[in-house]
């Protein structure tokens, strides 16, 4: 069983492949990872007839989903694989049914990096789309990170990274004229770090 599970989903984020067993994406046709890494959150997609693109900064990854797209849905050309910025995204306004961005947004060297990249994958969202995101929160962990500046903190379990609150979250909600599709929700590891899933509907 575990290793059909794992041929049919790979080693998907548990919330989004959470989203896939509510059916929440059954009608998108074209999926975006910003930030794919190995494609890890793209072997449900590839296996079953999506129109699947993504991106990653560093080309040795582009590479290695590259490969797995080719071995996965051989009709997907090579070209939907590029090297680019979540910032920067080589894409046309609205091409997109599901943009997901998971471990990616707390990347973020500064507030107004956060902004651009969140700002590029909305544009790539068509009206009615979804966007997925994982990214790292100082949520239930307030009083334990510590603000190096630029909207970064370093955390209790030694990193560095972008935080957000629920208040950021729910204020870009608002400006980007987008509705939650499913409450925000955060897993706390142990008070150590702090991950938080943000679901949103373009409208």
């Amino acid at each position: 069983m575990q290793n059909n599970l794992w041929q049919l989903y790979g080693n998907i984020d548990i919330y989004l492949f959470d989203q896939l067993l509510k059916g929440r994406f059954d009608n998108c046709n074209k999926v975006l990872d910003a930030g794919c890494g190995s494609g890890r959150n793209l072997v449900y997609f590839l296996r079953n007839g999506f129109d699947v693109y993504g991106i990653d900064p560093n080309p040795q990854l582009v590479e290695v989903v590259t490969e797995l797209a080719a071995n996965l849905a051989p009709g997907i050309p090579s070209s939907n694989f590029k090297v680019a910025t979540a910032e920067d995204l080589p894409f046309e306004d609205a091409w997109f049914d599901l943009v997901i961005s998971s471990a990616v947004l707390h990347f973020a060297a500064n507030e107004y990096h956060f902004d651009s990249m969140l700002r590029c994958m909305w544009r790539v969202l068509k009206p009615g789309g979804f966007l997925f995101a994982r990214l790292a929160s100082d949520i239930g962990i307030e009083t334990l990170v510590q603000s190096v500046g630029n909207g970064r903190y370093l955390l209790p379990d030694g990193s560095e990274r972008f935080l957000v609150n629920e208040e950021m979250l729910l204020d870009y909600t608002t400006d980007l004229n987008g509705k939650l599709y499913e409450p925000i929700k955060t897993t706390n590891v142990q008070n150590l770090r702090c991950m938080t899933t943000w679901c949103l509907q373009k409208m």
